[in-house]
């Protein structure tokens, strides 16, 4: 198998004839999918996703791919892919098509709703090119097929791309649900096809690699809301993704025949449902969903209210009624279900929305103590089949954490897929594929690009451990006038301390020794405002640590007059 290692360089300039492949975000997390596909002087981009932050980074919305690689290639980019209409697959494009707004997107019927969608709120009106399964189409240099695939949402395609150099399939998110609701299988005939033309590169989804067997179908889930909807007393709150059309559908199901009534609660959830319902993806029996002001007039064992916020999101509605911050207030006797998986690192936020709404007296039904979700990706079993199907030249797992990369890799080599033919990469690394091998070429940068508020990119890593360091440990400001001929102290120091857990009283303990050394600095000749600043910094960040064994953010300002 081939790895990554952190000495790469940069690749050189890809050889005549050859195909290069660029993960951008996807290899290493679970989000930010995002690939890049070269051959000729020519790109072909499939998904441009965002990753959720997690409690380590406090303040930021979103965290892109890092566009630098193709930000002066714009002009190079034949189209965008989507694969399917997840955030972590599509959430990306609006802040790429800021940078040219023109790069056309290909994509299936509903995928390319949500993300115009989506762009609507950024002003961008996008070119689009809509397929379906077992369409093939010519983008620039790159012959495309795209293949049907069973994943959590409907209308997920995976794409083959053909080149001179070989062609390359990527899933995009797939499982191999035998009797799914919409009646879309895995087209493994297609696969098969492929297979006998000859698969030089799979890019293959790895989120359940260490997962034996297969998943269970999404119809099993039915009969267990039908058995929560029964012995619920009062209200009925479901939490899932707003992207969920398969989830959304049973508890829509349940709710008819259970005779009670839907509201839908959130923007991205009313647009993406209304979006499903126009499209026929979403079958909604007439009267049953209404707007959430008439929840009021309704008893509560009529009320069935879907929102976002089954992953712990601080602002999402189930949040904020764990909180007590929204309007909906959850009551004794109501019932919670989280509708979805927990994506890997979202688990303690999952857990405190869990106890905030049990605190209330909420019955919280979720994926450990109940059957209320199945995943929307293959297992190893399935994975095992899928590659005894495609029998891939090379293997490039993708779409996951590193064990899940390696556990995806493993599974491919037991198949016959020879180790050296395996590539296990990371974002930014680059693989080429010359004469029928993959092998790993380089590195580019592949970062995280943050998105707080309207700000993308400014904030950096220093940014974030400055707010971890504020939000721990607290900040300590102080403030000093001092005579800008003499350098004596003619003010202060007034030191304040906000979140550091120490009085500001205590303070008295350590400014004799600021004074002390502004004495000597000023002895010294030492009379730069920024130099004395450096100096009160560590006097007192030296007194906290000996005195309180803390290390808050020491602000000092020292104004001369």
């Amino acid at each position: 198998m081939s790895h990554p290692h952190p000495e790469l360089g940069t690749p050189p300039k890809l050889p005549k004839g050859a195909l290069r492949v660029t993960p951008l975000g996807g290899l290493g997390e679970i989000g930010r999918n995002m690939t890049v596909f070269e051959y000729g002087g020519r790109l072909l981009i499939v998904d441009c996703g965002v990753l959720f932050p997690e409690e380590e980074q406090p303040g930021i919305d979103l965290i892109l791919p890092d566009f630098t690689t193709i930000r002066d290639r714009l002009d190079d980019i034949e189209g965008i892919v989507l694969t399917h209409g997840h955030e972590d697959h599509i959430g990306g494009v609006p802040y790429l098509l800021r940078l040219k707004p023109d790069i056309p997107l290909i994509g299936s019927k509903l995928t390319l709703a949500l993300i115009e969608a989506k762009l609507q709120e950024h002003r961008i009106r996008p070119y689009t090119l809509e397929v379906q399964e077992g369409q093939r189409e010519r983008i620039g240099v790159f012959d495309c097929e795209f293949i049907a695939v069973n994943h959590s949402i409907p209308d997920a395609l995976a794409v083959a791309i053909r080149t001179p150099a070989g062609m390359a399939v990527a899933t995009g998110d797939f499982k191999m649900d035998q009797l799914p609701l919409d009646g879309r299988l895995t087209d493994l005939h297609a696969f098969a096809r492929l297979s006998e033309e000859g698969i030089d590169l799979l890019l293959s989804d790895s989120t359940n690699a260490e997962v034996p067997g297969f998943v269970p179908p999404e119809r099993d889930i039915s009969n267990v809301l039908r058995t929560v909807f029964a012995n619920a007393q009062k209200r009925i709150i479901v939490a899932s993704f707003a992207s969920h059309v398969h989830r959304i559908q049973q508890i829509l199901d349940a709710a008819h025949e259970y005779g009670r009534r839907v509201a839908f609660v959130g923007r991205s959830m009313v647009r993406n449902m209304g979006i499903a319902r126009d499209l026929g993806y979403l079958k909604v029996p007439a009267g049953l969903v209404v707007d959430v002001k008439t929840l009021d007039d309704l008893p509560d064992d009529e009320v069935v209210l879907v929102c976002t916020g089954s992953q712990g999101e601080p602002m999402a509605a189930l949040s904020r009624m764990a909180n007590r911050d929204h309007q909906i207030r959850i009551v004794p006797g109501d019932t919670v279900i989280l509708a979805s998986s927990l994506i890997p690192g979202n688990e303690n936020a999952v857990y405190r929305v869990i106890n905030g709404l049990t605190r209330w007296g909420a019955n919280v039904v979720h994926k450990g103590n109940a059957k209320v979700h199945v995943s929307g990706h293959a297992s190893a079993g399935e994975l095992l089949y899928f590659y005894n199907i495609c029998k891939p030249k090379n293997l490039m797992p993708v779409h996951g954490e590193w064990r899940h990369l390696r556990a995806n890799a493993e599974l491919g080599a037991l198949t016959g897929v020879p180790k050296d033919h395996i590539v296990i990469a990371e974002d930014g690394v680059v693989v080429d594929l010359i004469d029928g091998k993959a092998k790993i070429v380089g590195k580019v940068q592949a970062g995280y690009v943050y998105v707080d508020g309207l700000s993308v990119g400014d904030v950096t890593e220093t940014s974030l451990k400055d707010r971890r360091i504020l939000g721990d440990e607290g900040i300590i400001s102080v403030f000093i006038v001092v005579d800008s001929s003499s350098g004596k102290i003619v003010g202060g120091p007034h030191i304040q301390a906000r979140g550091s857990g120490i009085d500001d009283s205590a303070f008295v303990g350590v400014t004799p020794k600021i004074q002390e050394a502004l004495d000597k600095s000023a002895q010294d000749g030492v009379m730069e405002p920024h130099q004395l600043q450096q100096m009160v910094r560590r006097v007192v960040g030296k007194w906290v640590s000996d005195t309180y064994r803390r290390r808050p953010m020491i602000l000092p300002v020292v104004v001369e007059v």
